[in-house]
Formats: C-alpha cells, sequence, structure tokens
C-alpha cells in the first residue's frame, strides 16, 4: 500500500541489463532469443514471455 492512498501491487520488478548486440541470452522459457546479454547469470525472458508472466502475476481486483 502506498502513502498517497492508491493501492498498487508493489512486485520487485529488478530485469537483467539490456544488451548492446549479440550474442543474446535464451529465454529460459521458450528458448527464443531475449534482449539480455548471453553473459548474464540469471532468468532471462523473451518480450513475449516477460508480458504473459506479467499478465499471470498481475494483481487483480
Amino acid at each position: 500500500m502506498t502513502t498517497d492512498g492508491n493501492d498498487y501491487c508493489l512486485i520487485d520488478a529488478t530485469r537483467p541489463p539490456e544488451a548492446d548486440g549479440p550474442p543474446y541470452a535464451e529465454c529460459v522459457l521458450c528458448r527464443e532469443p531475449t534482449e539480455h546479454p548471453a553473459s548474464y547469470k540469471g532468468i532471462t525472458l523473451c518480450p513475449v514471455c516477460e508480458w504473459e508472466e506479467a499478465q499471470r502475476t498481475a494483481c487483480s481486483g
């Protein structure tokens, strides 16, 4: 809950850095190239899977 009276779902949305160019990391769900460098160690999602995950985990109500 925020102090300005609005109720928002506050989820830590830490994102990996964007790559300047190839090679790109693979999406952990569909194996398509992402916008993130291949050297990034962690979970990376392509734009489509990232959007679908955001829709799935969005607050409702």
